[in-house]
């Protein structure tokens, strides 16, 4: 364990006078306080001491001027940032850590009107869960390189995943996941393609969840679920027993693993999830899977269509790894060798050797036999990426430090070949508590080793105070020679959870909308029912009480300077962005109606509400497309 009275640990907080002690001893003993946290590790710290390399100091103030963009300047790596509970994706530049853009996914968003649109609400399947929990985002992939095409999303409060398409930044597609509660861990199929997005289920739940068998625990379980990329829709579950963390992908294309940390299944609390000394890494055999699928080899649960196959320990189509006690992230390396399996609640992360993965499956080995290094690095490891030169880099929650170590000298280590701690290059502190982090194209084969993110869960003393609630601290270091070095703190606001960088060659955003587009297919079907052309009239249609209006809009004007509709109407307006220029979005806002949306080049958006209020309703475009911006605008009269 830390040892308090370790004169070479940082000070923090040396100026407050009033700091309880535990605060000025250490920034890696920031959550010190929790005894909670602290006994749950227990025993596990005992004789780390010997094996902890000295930490490296974060120095802010050098070698930054080498990764600023300046401006006019463009960065070199796209950054797609969960929003957490805000439930959206932000792109971030990097190295700049300029936010560039926040693409509404699970949220309702002003700006854009998506959640308000009939477009966006067709994608949100007119789902009144508004509210979600983005955690792991993720690009699609071919040949285990980053394609371009897709990032997908996972929302663990209403148990959804959605794709957002990379053309135009927008969500285009979300999946609500049947029969299982809290879609947590994602990743892709990496090889030939990504045919299938991985969903892990984090809480068992009864079968069936209907009030009948709550106390029940032996009914409780939770799945594995594959999600075609396309469309959108669940291919297949495994049931498992236990529950299900982080997942990931191999570099083959055959398998798929994810970690464990409630062993036990029916552990319902703290106590109950913990129970066990070693829990396990249940590792998924897709073409067996997806011949038992084939075969008629799987079960329905009520009130769903997709096929469930049994994967509990025994069933030929997954294996179980025991690893030690509650394994967290889960983590493959560019050369697609190893998987990391990294500890939490101990300091060791096991590497397994997925080559085994074959014998394993029939019958040669023992799952043990698949271990290739287990090796300890610190207090609370959660994440490892990669850099591509043979280095792993391991975030160590409860020490708030980057461990960054060496795979081939840890399995030397594991061996017999080796101290206890040589595997370790360098510890840096960062801060504080750090959670997921990423190198740049690290998750796939084209790891390039020039910077790692560590996103870290604290941020206190580390920039202005703004109040009880504090941002997130995204810490981006520098990893291209031998020594980490801390290049940027940059606040984020709750609750960024993991990310991924992919360097710009592999993105290539649209500058307008194509008339064609899907994503408006439904209104363009609409728009030639009613008889109108969408790039040149400007109409009213009545149906009964439901008006639909047509308009164009060039900056600086839309077609219609006024409508008249009837008090108690139904209301929509359609309006097609008739400009080609990049960068001259219009909007349209009904003032006092909570209407608002954008309307890129050459796109079409529809919206609709209600006419509740009699006499002049005034609309405008709320985004500056033009020097004459304010001037455009026009009426809603609404007759009695």
């Amino acid at each position: 364990m830390i040892d308090p009275n370790d004169k070479s640990l940082p000070v923090v907080d040396a100026e407050d006078k009033n700091a309880s002690e535990h605060v000025k001893m250490s920034r890696r003993l920031f959550l010190g306080g929790s005894t909670a946290m602290v006994g749950a590790v227990g025993a596990i710290g005992a004789g780390l001491g010997s094996m902890m390399s000295s930490p490296v100091l974060a120095d802010t103030h050098k070698n930054t001027a080498v990764h600023s963009v300046g401006p006019g300047e463009l960065d070199e790596y796209y950054g797609f940032w969960s929003g957490g509970h805000s439930g959206e994706v932000r792109i971030i530049g990097v190295p700049s850590m300029r936010e560039l853009m926040r693409i509404p996914v699970f949220n309702i968003d002003s700006a854009t009107g998506y959640g308000l649109t009939n477009e966006s609400k067709e994608v949100l399947n007119q789902t009144s869960h508004l509210a979600g929990d983005s955690h792991h985002p993720h690009m699609s992939m071919t040949d285990g390189q980053y394609d371009g095409k897709y990032v997908f999303i996972n929302d663990k409060s209403n148990s959804r995943v959605a794709r957002i398409r990379c053309d135009i930044m927008k969500t285009d597609k979300i999946c609500e996941v049947p029969n299982v509660q809290a879609i947590h861990g994602l990743r892709v199929q990496k090889v030939p393609h990504t045919k299938y997005v991985f969903a892990n289920a984090e809480f068992v739940i009864p079968h069936p969840n209907d009030g009948s068998n709550m106390d029940d625990t032996e009914a409780y379980y939770t799945m594995f679920s594959a999600i075609d990329a396309e469309s959108m829709e669940v291919s297949w579950q495994v049931i498992v027993d236990g529950n299900l963390d982080n997942t990931d992908a191999d570099y083959t294309g055959k398998y798929a693993f994810s970690t464990c940390y409630n062993s036990p299944g029916e552990g319902l609390d703290l106590a109950g999830t913990m129970r066990n000394e070693r829990d396990h890494l249940v590792i998924f055999n897709i073409e067996r899977i997806e011949a038992a699928v084939a075969a008629g080899d799987f079960i329905k649960l009520p009130g769903s269509d997709v096929p469930v196959v049994n994967g509990r320990k025994g069933s030929k189509l997954t294996a179980y790894v025991p690893v030690p006690k509650s394994p967290h992230g889960i983590n493959t390396a560019p050369d697609g060798k190893y998987c990391v399996v990294n500890g939490k609640l101990s300091p060791t992360v096991s590497m397994l050797e997925i080559a085994k993965f074959d014998d394993l499956f029939a019958g040669k080995i023992e799952p043990r036999d698949t271990i290739a290094a287990e090796v300890e690095l610190g207090l609370g490891p959660l994440h490892t990426a990669f850099d591509g030169r043979g280095n792993a880099y391991t975030t160590l929650f409860i020490d708030s430090q980057i461990c960054k170590w060496n795979i081939e000298k840890a399995i030397e280590f594991y061996k017999g070949n080796g101290a206890k701690g040589s595997y370790i290059e360098q510890k840096l502190d960062v801060h504080y508590q750090p959670g997921h982090n990423h190198t740049t194209m690290g998750e796939t084969r084209d790891a390039d080793g020039k910077y790692l993110i560590s996103l870290c869960k604290f941020s206190k003393d580390r920039f202005l105070p703004v109040g009880p609630l504090h941002p997130e601290n995204d810490q981006l270091i520098d990893i291209s020679g031998d020594e980490m070095k801390l290049v940027h703190d940059g606040p984020t606001y709750a609750e960024p959870h993991d990310c991924m960088m992919v360097h710009r060659s592999k993105v290539k955003p649209a500058k307008l909308w194509t008339r064609d587009d899907p994503y408006f297919a439904t209104t363009r079907a609409m728009a030639k029912k009613d008889g109108v052309t969408l790039e040149a009239d400007n109409k009213v249609i009545r149906d009964g009480n439901k008006v639909r209006v047509y308009m164009t809009s060039v900056a600086p004007a839309f077609g219609m300077n006024e409508f008249n509709v009837k008090l108690g109407d139904e209301v929509t307006v359609i309006i097609t962005n008739l400009d080609m220029i990049e960068d001259v979005t219009h909007g349209f806002c009904m003032v006092n109606h909570g209407v608002q949306m954008e309307i890129g080049p050459q796109q079409t958006a529809s919206i609709t509400f209600m006419a509740d209020k009699p006499g002049v309703q005034w609309f405008y475009c709320n985004w500056f497309c033009h020097a004459l911006h304010m001037e455009m605008r026009g009426r809603m009269l609404v007759s009695v």
